[in-house]
């Protein structure tokens, strides 16, 4: 018999909201209150997510990103920072402890992955892991989608999901993006760069690095097609089935309660 696992579709809530849930899913998987989860989400509105230990200042565009309406945010994970907009994002919520679970975080990235991977191929889309040659290059950039990591998705050589990962309370925690579409401009201008000269060519340079799902399939692709498709995909790739689970009263208070840090500027501003 399959495994079952919670399945959580929350559409599209902001930036704090989706912080925050994926934080209490964890807690509750830590407590035993729930199995493992599967949750698919979007932003309304569009947010930037900052990696745990990213800094803030000298990097972000703060006043950019508020006069496009995007909300800042720190993420529990690390990594660098990225523009969520049209996007599927993913989590996924498993003890450290259970069998098909790696202790190290690389294979880890492996198995859960491999949800991704089913996930491209149901929309058609030939995706393969990215195994970086050598050490991965550490550019200076803020950006995420720069370069792929470890076991990422890449198609046509280029990053097509990006992922990121942390483990508290014996829970390990991915989540990560699917863009949908990518508004190049709108992206960069959430970045400081020296001079329009860098920034330009640093936008350029991105088009070599990254895609977009509806820039390399051959139909335009919905956010309702894409969630359908990565739903089946992470059931097939980890060989599970889904149970829906909807949040009581109390545990949407408790998302609530949460939601508090990530809207204050002590823990967005913080590094």
């Amino acid at each position: 018999m399959k495994e079952t696992w919670y399945f959580v579709d929350s559409g599209h809530c902001t930036p704090s909201f989706n912080m925050a849930m994926d934080e209490a899913l964890l807690n509750w998987h830590s407590e035993g209150k729930i199995p493992p989860v599967l949750r698919f989400y979007g932003w309304k509105p569009a947010g930037i997510s900052v990696g745990y230990f990213q800094k803030v200042n000298g990097k972000i565009d703060v006043d950019g990103a508020k006069n496009y309406g995007i909300d800042l945010v720190r993420r529990q994970t690390g990594g660098r920072a990225v523009l969520h907009d049209q996007e599927l994002t993913y989590s996924v919520l498993v003890s450290e402890n259970h069998e098909s679970m790696p202790s190290s975080v690389k294979e880890a990235y492996l198995v859960l992955s491999k949800g991704l991977l089913e996930g491209f191929r149901e929309l058609n889309i030939n995706a393969e892991f990215a195994i970086p040659e050598g050490k991965l290059k550490t550019t200076n950039s803020a950006v995420c989608f720069e370069e792929p990591s470890w076991y990422e998705l890449i198609v046509e050589g280029k990053k097509a999901a990006g992922s990121a990962q942390t483990r508290k309370k014996g829970v390990i925690l991915q989540h990560g993006s699917i863009p949908i579409e990518v508004d190049k401009v709108k992206l960069f201008d959430l970045f400081l760069y020296p001079n329009e000269r860098v920034k330009e060519r640093a936008r350029r340079a991105f088009d070599d690095k990254a895609v977009a799902i509806n820039e390399v399939s051959k139909t335009n692709i919905s956010f309702e097609q894409v969630k359908t498709a990565f739903k089946t995909g992470f059931e097939r790739g980890l060989d599970i089935e889904f149970e829906p689970f909807e949040l009581s009263s109390g545990q949407l208070a408790e998302v609530h309660e949460l939601e508090k840090k990530y809207k204050s500027e002590e823990w967005n501003y913080s590094r």
